[in-house]
């Protein structure tokens, strides 16, 4: 019997559903910090979820219960991580709100949100490091990662943007696809990677993985930021530099009132929808080309992978009315 592909679809949706729960079970398993299982609390767990697809396609999905036990383990340190990451996001950021609640050092306080963000890092690192050197330094690097992509996205919106030599088509893009690359991009390839090792697989495997991985938390962070210009919302690293780029002029932040900016926006909305979805495309498609080589098993969860892109993706564009 061929499976069609709304069969498919609902197959992959299945499975997200139960890994999503026995990753929460985990994570109630193994933190008790109130604190943080408030920070934790409605994340969509994409990371760990695209790392299970990748450990279940390793494995055939025929892996010891304890070995599974093990992955998930990895995947609370990864949302440990990326937790962590949004707490201090917040702070940076002047974000009054996340998930629909008060940002959480409005609730305990800057002081506290910090400490807590570490603490969380903490948590992960010994969670990392309770598998092994291999694990705890794929950790390690995909933290600093995020941090050198933090560091370039503070003094990019600081000083780039008042440095008129910019041009829209050279420095900005660059800078902006760094951004993504390290803050958002590393710890998707971390996670797919890591479960490449849970999985026992080859090296060639998890740099396979890991690439995959890189290349939907690039798409991903793209749709993210489309979906917020779409509605308004205000992005300090993104808009300004984006409507020069397709006016072909340099960009000073200083010069740009918001009010200019929405006006902007409307008008242009057509160009940035195109110039964002062909971007998402290109590394949604990137992916695919990764996830379709003969170095991955053919099994079941091969197809998820395949899948899971465009999958979560057009979740997240539905709220703007656009699919890829």
């Amino acid at each position: 019997m061929v499976e069609t592909m709304a069969d498919q679809s609902l197959a992959l949706e299945v499975f997200l559903k139960h890994t999503h729960e026995d990753i929460e079970k985990k994570i109630t398993e193994l933190i008790k910090d109130q604190h943080i299982l408030m920070i934790l609390k409605e994340g969509k767990r994409l990371r760990p979820l695209l790392g299970a697809i990748s450990f279940k396609v390793c494995t055939g999905g025929k892996e010891s219960s304890q070995l599974y036990q093990q992955f998930l383990e990895g995947a609370v340190a990864i949302e440990l991580a990326h937790g962590a990451s949004l707490v201090h996001d917040d702070i940076i950021d002047g974000d009054l709100t996340r998930r629909g609640e008060p940002a959480f050092y409005i609730k305990t306080g800057v002081d506290n949100a910090i400490l807590i963000g570490h603490k969380m890092l903490v948590l992960g690192f010994n969670l990392a490091l309770s598998h092994g050197e291999r694990i705890a330094n794929l950790y390690v690097r995909a933290w600093s990662g995020t941090l050198d992509g933090q560091l370039n996205e503070i003094n990019f919106n600081s000083k780039d943007l008042q440095d008129s030599s910019i041009t829209a088509d050279s420095k900005f893009f660059q800078v902006y696809s760094r951004i993504i690359d390290l803050k958002t991009a590393t710890l998707f390839s971390a996670a797919c990677k890591a479960a490449a090792y849970w999985a026992n697989a080859s090296d060639q495997i998890a740099n396979l993985l890991a690439e995959y991985g890189r290349e939907v938390g690039f798409a991903y962070q793209l749709a993210d930021d489309l979906v917020d210009l779409e509605k308004g919302e205000m992005i300090d690293s993104v808009v300004i530099p984006l409507l020069t780029r397709l006016e072909k002029r340099t960009a000073k932040n200083g010069n740009v009132k918001p009010r200019t900016i929405r006006k902007k926006i409307e008008k242009k909305s057509p160009d940035i929808k195109k110039l964002y979805l062909e971007e998402i495309s290109k590394h949604v498609n990137k992916a695919q080309q990764l996830c379709k080589s003969p170095l991955l098993p053919n099994n079941q969860y091969k197809a998820f992978l395949l899948d899971a892109p465009f999958y979560s993706i057009n979740k997240m564009l539905k709220e703007i009315f656009i699919t890829i």
